[in-house]
């Protein structure tokens, strides 16, 4: 698999995903990767409904994320890799899966985050994992979308 985008954004697939990121990375594939999510049959269904056209989609869990990466039947697609959190991200690389690289575009504000972009919040846990994704190498850049300019989400964390 080739991962052209890694990016964690509790939307999912929606406009600027569908619009600019698809068409921006190539994709051939959006794969949601989230354990709560492939379990709601309800929201992966909508989700897998509203890919772009000819672009596949797929919702899975991170373990079936990881199967899928080592799969040779799939080494030569082009793949966009979405996530609602960078605890799913770190688990991914934990597992094996060569992310050089996390684009956040937005995390939700909730009881128990604080807000550290206009459209970034985060609790202990995602900072925790943010760090360690860094400590790995990992770029952490926060852009909503191709033509904004990249910010080391790393450098507002601390």
């Amino acid at each position: 698999m080739k991962i052209v985008l890694a990016r964690i954004d509790d939307r999912l697939i929606h406009g600027q995903v569908a619009t600019v990121w698809a068409k921006v990375t190539g994709c051939e594939r959006i794969i949601v990767c989230d354990d709560d999510v492939a379990a709601d049959t309800i929201r992966a269904t909508l989700l897998k409904q509203v890919a772009p056209p000819g672009i596949k989609s797929s919702v899975v869990s991170v373990d079936k994320a990881i199967r899928v990466y080592n799969n040779p039947k799939y080494e030569n697609d082009k793949c966009l890799l979405l996530f609602t959190n960078p605890t799913s991200v770190l688990r991914m690389v934990e597992g094996g899966v060569d992310i050089k690289s996390v684009n956040v575009g937005g995390m939700s504000f909730k009881e128990g985050k604080r807000q550290i972009t206009n459209a970034v919040s985060v609790d202990d846990k995602d900072v925790e994992s943010f760090k360690k994704l860094s400590e790995k190498g990992i770029e952490i850049e926060f852009r909503k979308v191709d033509t904004d300019k990249r910010v080391n989400l790393m450098e507002i964390i601390k």
